[in-house]
């Protein structure tokens, strides 16, 4: 799965908790989800379940706290796939 793949599968998993949809818009690898998209932190846990239920993989933790850019998530997602 290529990276822009990658990148549109994650920005339909995370568009139904988005509050600021002009960021969603311009969403890059540096799009922070608290900061420039306003997805409050109860919903970024919903979003980590998604991920995981669309990619079929299980997130720790650990990787759990560093997923609050799309380029630390993307990085996450990648090391997870190429783990299974």
């Amino acid at each position: 799965m290529t990276n822009e793949e990658l990148l549109l599968k994650l920005k339909t998993i995370i568009a139904p908790y988005v509050q600021n949809q002009n960021g969603l818009d311009s969403l890059n690898e540096n799009t922070d989800f608290i900061k420039d998209l306003e997805i409050n932190s109860a919903n970024l846990v919903d979003v980590i379940l998604d991920v995981e239920d669309e990619f079929d993989i299980e997130i720790d933790n650990e990787s759990m706290e560093k997923m609050i850019t799309v380029k630390a998530s993307l990085e996450v997602i990648e090391s997870k796939l190429s783990a299974k």
